[in-house]
């Protein structure tokens, strides 16, 4: 599904990513995980578009992306969750759920994926007309993950969604995630909650300073020394 070869990107004159390469297959969460400012942002916003790599590839279903505007990367089935969720505070829950249907595919369809992500957070249908910004915090949360799918992508990208979440809202965000990947959104998770992402992801990378420095199954970065040591607390 996707493929990113080797990639370097600056950010302000500042090298960020080095020599990137990792792939996600279809049906899968991927997990990228490391210590705060190793690049993961980065990385998601190469991939989305708003950032240019100086060098490598993005292959998405054989396409390349590495030079397409990010509207255009979007209408490709991309749909990138921001960290700090960037919603329409002054607008209500199904003006911003709206707004995510902005494509001519997913506008024909818009009610249909309404109802869809009112499934999966019945929250949202109750607050159908309250203002996002007057929401909790999980609750916004909420909110940003569904407008991403009312694009009715192919990949669900999401950058830090537990960020100042309580820990039983972390589990119920997360527990969503898998039931997305359920319904056939292949998802790209950068998350500081390492356990809790490596527990619903088949797959992780290691970032460190910008560069992959270990790969493999979930469940064998859950078991790695250094994985426990440098962001398990074990």
């Amino acid at each position: 599904m996707l493929e990113i070869n080797k990639i370097n990107v600056a950010y302000d004159g500042v090298q960020v990513l080095w020599e990137v390469s990792l792939k996600v297959n279809s049906g899968e969460i991927v997990a990228v995980i490391g210590a705060n400012g190793a690049g993961k942002t980065t990385l998601l916003k190469t991939i989305s578009g708003l950032l240019r790599p100086s060098s490598g590839n993005i292959i998405f279903f054989g396409k390349k992306l590495e030079k397409l505007p990010p509207y255009r990367i979007a209408e490709e089935g991309i749909a990138h969750v921001m960290e700090g969720r960037r919603l329409f505070p002054q607008m209500t829950v199904q003006e911003n759920l709206e707004l995510g249907a902005y494509t001519k595919t997913a506008w024909k369809k818009r009610k249909e994926t309404m109802e869809f992500v009112f499934n999966l957070f019945p929250r949202l249908k109750e607050r159908e007309k309250q203002l996002a910004g007057t929401m909790s915090g999980g609750e916004q949360q909420m909110l940003a993950i569904a407008r991403a799918l009312m694009l009715r992508p192919r990949l669900l990208m999401l950058d830090e969604p537990s960020m100042g979440l309580s820990p039983k809202l972390v589990i119920e965000v997360l527990d969503t995630l898998k039931k997305i990947r359920d319904e056939g959104v292949t998802i790209l998770l950068v998350e500081q909650n390492v356990y809790q992402s490596l527990l619903i992801s088949d797959r992780g990378y290691v970032l460190e300073n910008g560069k992959i420095v270990l790969e493999g199954s979930a469940k064998n970065l859950l078991e790695d020394p250094a994985v426990k040591k440098a962001y398990l607390g074990m």
